[in-house]
Parts: structure tokens; sequence; C-alpha cells
């Protein structure tokens, strides 16, 4: 059950977008259409279910202060949490290569209409926030700590699918020109996060 109160509390309390406002450049770019916004949310989302838990697994078994000590006694006062952040980055853009490369393979519509954001999420700061978070929370195990990837990365695709499909409808209606664009966007964004404020009130 922690494993699913975590899920439900990043998808809606903890949303990556409307909560912390990241991975906003993509966010804003790409949610013009319907289907490239959901294959760039499956791409941040697959990225951040592999990462995340590898990330862990280094931050606890190698990085962070006392934790080489499985190698002996003599490794006990070890402190690697200097190169986290760069570790972390690391592992990031190994698998969004790996993701560009299936996604070039298989979808190359999808791979085109994404352009330079598909490279991009080896810099999204809503997947490196992801890792940052997990070591910020010290979750209890790694099942925790994919769990909290799995959730954020499907909020993170629920607010730029529905941005985009609201963005699609803008089409059809009359906006008043100095608003249109990113400006228009820049109200709807906010309107979105204060909507999902309000599931902060959730008992989870």
């Amino acid at each position: 059950m922690d494993a699913i109160s975590l899920i439900v509390r990043s998808i809606f309390v903890d949303n990556m977008i409307f909560a912390y406002f990241l991975g906003m450049c993509s966010f804003l770019a790409v949610s013009k259409n319907v289907k490239t916004a959901f294959g760039l949310g499956i791409a941040v989302t697959f990225v951040l279910v592999l990462t995340l838990p590898i990330n862990y697994m280094l931050e606890n078994y190698v990085l962070k202060a006392g934790a080489l000590a499985w190698l002996g006694p003599q490794f006990a006062g070890v402190d690697l949490s200097v190169f986290s952040l760069l570790i972390f980055i690391a592992v990031i853009a190994s698998f969004t290569q790996l993701v560009e490369m299936v996604v070039e393979r298989f979808s190359p519509a999808l791979y085109n209409s994404l352009g330079i954001f598909l490279p991009l999420i080896a810099v999204n700061c809503a997947i490196l926030g992801g890792s940052l978070f997990m070591q910020q929370r010290e979750f209890a195990n790694v099942g925790m700590a994919t769990a909290y990837g799995f959730g954020s990365g499907i909020g993170w695709m629920l607010a730029i699918v529905g941005m985009a499909a609201i963005r699609e409808k803008l089409e059809y209606s009359h906006v008043p020109k100095p608003l249109k664009g990113l400006g228009i966007t820049f109200i709807i964004t906010a309107l979105m996060a204060i909507g999902f404020m309000s599931f902060s009130g959730i008992n989870i």
C-alpha cells in the first residue's frame, strides 16, 4: 500500500510540472499535439523508471557516506557523495541515448516530431529532480524508488498530454491576439496547477 500511495501522491500531489514546475521547457514546446506529447511522456516515464532505481542503488551502496562499508571496515569512512550529481546525470544520459535509438528505430515519425527535445531528456530537470528527490527523501528500498519514478513519470505525462489536448482545442477558439501561443499556454498552466493543488487535501 505504501508504494501505491507514493505513486498516487507523485501523480497528483507532488506532480513534477504543477507542484515543482520541473521540465517546463519541453512541456511548453512539445505540448502542441497529443500524439507527440504522449510519445514524449512515455519516453520520460521510461527513463525515470529505469534511472531512479539505478541511482538509488548507486547512492546507497557506492556514493553516500559509509555506503562502501560492505567492501570492508577500511571503507566505512569513504564519502563519495560529492560525485552524486555527476553520476546521476551520466546514468540519465545513458538511458536517454537508449530511448533515442529505440524511438528512431521503431517510430521515425515520432522521432522527427520530437526533434531536439528527445535527446534533451538527458538534461530534463524533471528526471534529474526525480533522482535528487529520491536522494533527499531517503526511500526505504529500491522498490519505493521505482514506484516514485513511475508515479512521477505518469504525472509528467498526464500534465503534458492534458495541456496538448487543451492546446489542440484552442486552435478552434477565439484567443485574443496578444495571448496567442505561449501567453495563453502560461495562463492554462497556472490554472491547471491551481486545479492540481486541490489534490493536496487528499489523505494518502
